[in-house]
């Protein structure tokens, strides 16, 4: 009997143990305060009468080849000259980088914009939700639900244009749900792209009309995937490539079959062992820099929406990058381009923290989420930082301390914070120091959820925190600022010791980023074993899949 009462005495101790951490309200709806949710670049853009899709990323490969097929061979052609004629003969590139140019800009031409960063063909999302939000902007939900929903008011924009512009829709939108709902104030869940918008409208128009405002996977203090590309900082590096196909793999985004992951092992495995840097190859140390430059002119940094992800630290290399040094002739032809990005650039930018602060001593409730655990693109200096696929946590979060993926804060580190009483603030896997935030206590870190992934746990914290009364807190939840996510469930868990090592490149250091030859020829024997392996595997799929 005792050891019955026992047992019966650890499962409630272990049932009211866990329930903490099961417990978190996934509440999405209630309050006072209508709730403005706004997006950033996910959204597919058309032509000027929504007939035809012109650029979605997910597609990209797939409408490139649409686009480029008609012209493909007379393009190859007309950079062939000068390409043999001039580059490889003589050693002059100027005007095989111009004809690049011009022939992606051909490719491009539905999506890019003009030389002075405007749109110049009525491009835009897709016309229904332009009326989607002209019909959500006329109805008050609360007369309908008796309360505020996180997506009752969703705002949609053509996310390429300067965020000055957007934020001008934004403000016209902003008021027309204050006049229906007949509010003072509204809520504003802001993700990715949709953070710049949002502070591009806080420099313009203020405060006054906010009660809350919530960055998740802020993009707004820059973000080093576009930052870094375009200001030189490249470094590729396929061991960092493969952790990314891992990933992409791993979370459903990339149909990637095994034996394609262990193809891309064997190679980086291949190339680390003999010392290959494709960065000091000679074809790349000629070549790069102009055809980036004139890639990126023809593309996407037409777009003044993307500039805006551009860090103050690496903000002149970009311009230098891309349009030359100060008096070329390439900053006179984009110059209408360059005064929209420069002005967001020290308007906001770099006046970021400031803008912040003033909003909460204006009473303004804040809260921000940062997500890691994934590989960054494998193609900038900071590949091996804390990120979630696409921007660095320390951008994200506004200011917190990293170590890199391989790396932990020693002991000697949390013991220093301990004695100001930050300690408090070192995430259980030891990559991450809040305590550097510009607000610590309000701002959450999620593990397990990707950049281009949005869920409830995200949506349903940041509700409740911008439809407060007062400003809440790490110290107001249930979840610990640091948060485990489970797929499974949808639900977030206090992170621990125990459970938070789930990067890939956690299960086997040595094999991952070898330190000396031996280990890198043990690297490379493992990835050719599993390599023949994955290759006798897809030949059988394949045989079963023709029988």
């Amino acid at each position: 009997m005792k050891k019955l009462i026992s047992l019966l005495l650890v499962l409630v101790m272990a049932f009211t143990l866990v329930m903490p951490a099961a417990a978190f309200d996934l509440r999405l709806t209630g309050g006072d305060v209508p709730v403005i949710t706004i997006y950033g670049d996910g959204e597919p853009l058309y032509n000027a009468d929504g007939t035809e899709k012109i650029f979605h990323f997910s597609e990209i490969v797939d409408q490139l080849m649409s686009s480029a097929k008609d012209s493909l061979g007379e393009s190859l052609i007309n950079m062939v000259k000068p390409f043999f004629a001039e580059g490889l003969a003589k050693d002059e590139w100027d005007n095989f980088y111009a004809v690049l140019e011009q022939e992606m800009s051909r490719i491009f031409a539905k999506s890019r914009y003009s030389d002075d960063g405007e749109n110049i063909n009525g491009s835009d999302v897709h016309p229904d939700r332009r009326k989607q939000m002209a019909e959500f902007a006329a109805r008050d939900t609360k007369e309908v639900n008796g309360e505020y929903h996180y997506r009752d008011y969703q705002f949609w924009y053509d996310w390429r244009q300067d965020p000055y512009k957007t934020a001008d829709e934004f403000a016209a939108y902003i008021e027309a749900i204050k006049t229906t709902t007949q509010k003072p104030k509204v809520a504003v869940i802001a993700r990715c792209l949709g953070t710049s918008v949002l502070m591009a409208y806080i420099d313009k128009y203020g405060t006054g009309s906010l009660h809350g405002i919530s960055f998740d996977g802020s993009v707004a203090a820059g973000a080093e995937l576009v930052s870094e590309m375009i200001s030189g900082k490249s470094d590729i590096d396929l061991t960092a490539l493969n952790r990314m196909l891992s990933d992409l793999k791993n979370d459903g985004t990339m149909g990637l079959d095994s034996f394609v992951l262990a193809t891309v092992d064997l190679l980086a495995r291949t190339l680390t062992a003999v010392g290959f840097d494709l960065e000091e190859t000679a074809a790349h140390k000629k070549l790069a820099a102009g055809v980036f430059a004139a890639g990126s002119r023809a593309t996407f940094f037409t777009w003044p929406g993307y500039w805006a992800l551009v860090t103050p630290e690496d903000y002149e290399d970009a311009l230098t990058g891309v349009f030359g040094p100060e008096g070329s002739a390439e900053r006179v032809k984009y110059a209408g381009l360059i005064k929209k990005v420069d002005n967001y650039h020290k308007n906001v930018v770099c006046e970021m923290d400031n803008l912040l602060k003033a909003a909460a001593e204006d009473g303004v409730k804040i809260g921000i989420i940062a997500k890691y655990g994934y590989q960054i693109a494998p193609v900038i200096e900071s590949k091996d930082m804390v990120a979630d696929q696409y921007v660095t946590v320390e951008k994200a979060s506004f200011g917190a301390t990293t170590t890199t993926i391989y790396d932990r804060f020693s002991d000697e580190y949390i013991a220093e914070k301990a004695k100001t009483g930050d300690d408090k603030y070192i995430s259980p896997d030891r990559h991450v120091d809040a305590s550097t935030c510009l607000f610590p206590k309000y701002t959450w870190f999620t593990k397990g959820i990707s950049h281009s992934t949005w869920t409830d746990l995200e949506s349903a914290l940041l509700f409740q925190v911008v439809t407060a009364d007062e400003q809440l807190t790490i110290d107001d939840f249930d979840l610990s600022q640091f948060i485990m996510y489970d797929k499974e469930t949808g639900n977030g868990y206090p992170m621990t010791k125990d459970n938070c090592d789930i990067e890939p490149w956690n299960t086997d250091k040595s094999y991952d980023r070898p330190a000396n030859i031996l280990e890198k020829l043990v690297a490379l024997a493992k990835a050719f074993v599993n390599w023949i392996k994955e290759f006798f595997a897809f030949t059988g799929r394949l045989t079963e899949k023709n029988a």
